[in-house]
């Protein structure tokens, strides 16, 4: 099966899970929710979501790895691994805020080579597929130039793996240069909105995997700037995430390399 039909088949399971994560975002009174760690957070609808994610996977392509963040990774013999996220954005997904995606990303030879951000709260699907470019909901993307710190929000993102030391002084430097911040809480999000051209762009100072592969290959395929990263080592480790439009991009790394 080639890329674009991989594509197709993610593309199906990720609205398929995104309609059973929206059934239990519309009843939070019946969430179960536990604490992983200081502000950290994972929901029933969580481990229910990733399960499906897994089985219509196994079902689709046996031979395939899974890695994913609530469950063991499940190893495969294809050379390609399916990671991810079953909701980003728990946070907000748990507190009935509507900024919270679905996320797949397929990696193959150290790179993502697929990449699908599904938001069922706005109906939005980012896609991308390596040298076949990025859409949302099936429209062309391409990343806006041009463009400087100063014309647009730049989103940030924060990690409990990481102090906070960092992340403040990337948010005083933003200032410094004349732009604004945001944080959604939702990093996969937040990367699709530079892809779309919505934020200038995006920098976290440690991100995991399933949070930032399909994002970067989208923002990527849009033509905007990513830094270059081996897939593989992000899954086993996670890791820096700058990206952004053209010119943006060259900014943010260099206030990244100074902040973190």
């Amino acid at each position: 099966m080639d890329l674009s039909e991989r594509c197709e088949a993610a593309q199906r399971i990720a609205v398929e899970a995104g309609d059973l994560a929206l059934g239990f975002f519309r009843q939070p009174d019946s969430l179960r929710i536990d604490r992983k760690g200081h502000q950290d957070f994972v929901s029933q609808a969580d481990r229910e979501v990733e399960r499906l994610v897994r089985a219509r996977l196994a079902e689709l392509f046996p031979d395939d790895g899974i890695a994913g963040e609530e469950e063991a990774p499940t190893p495969g013999m294809s050379g390609f691994t399916w990671v991810i996220d079953p909701i980003d954005g728990t946070t907000n997904f748990i507190n009935g805020i509507p900024a919270w995606t679905v996320v797949l990303a397929g990696v193959s030879g150290g790179r993502t080579q697929i990449g699908v951000i599904h938001d069922p709260c706005h109906g939005e699907t980012f896609v991308a597929v390596r040298g076949q470019g990025a859409t949302l909901n099936g429209a062309r993307l391409r990343a806006p130039t041009g463009l400087s710190l100063k014309d647009g929000t730049t989103g940030i993102g924060f990690s409990n793996r990481v102090g906070t030391a960092g992340v403040m002084r990337l948010m005083q430097a933003i200032f410094d240069e004349g732009g604004i911040f945001l944080r959604n809480a939702s990093g996969a999000l937040s990367i699709a909105y530079v892809a779309a051209g919505r934020l200038l762009g995006y920098a976290e100072e440690h991100m995991n995997a399933w949070d930032c592969l399909a994002g970067q290959l989208i923002v990527e395929e849009a033509g905007g700037g990513v830094e270059d990263q081996d897939a593989d080592r992000m899954i086993e480790t996670g890791g820096r995430v700058v990206v952004g439009v053209p010119g943006v991009f060259e900014e943010l790394v260099r206030l990244s390399d100074a902040a973190f």
